[in-house]
């Protein structure tokens, strides 16, 4: 699958993070195919909680606490805004 935010490394950059504390939600820009061959763009979120482990390394993980609730709903609340307007405002234009 082709990706279209990337660097000379070849990876798929962020296109927007929104951060409450430890929690992250991440919106990528991804390049596929429709059932007909036409390329399309899609956006997929992942979301992660990063934490110290017993080393004091930094870790992630997308396993959430019950007390992270709140802060996961609120970085994907911003996510799908930012998406959602992205998208009413490109169809505007269109």
């Amino acid at each position: 699958m082709e990706t279209k935010n990337t660097e000379d490394t070849g990876k798929n950059m962020p296109e927007k993070k929104f951060r409450a504390g430890a929690v992250c939600a991440t919106i990528w820009e991804n390049m596929g195919k429709t059932k007909e061959g036409e390329p399309t763009a899609y956006k997929t979120i992942s979301v992660e909680r990063n934490y110290k482990d017993k080393n004091d390394e930094w870790k992630s993980t997308n396993s959430f606490r019950v007390n992270d609730l709140p802060r996961l709903s609120l970085v994907l609340s911003k996510a799908y805004e930012h998406v959602a307007l992205k998208d009413m405002t490109s169809s505007n234009l269109a």
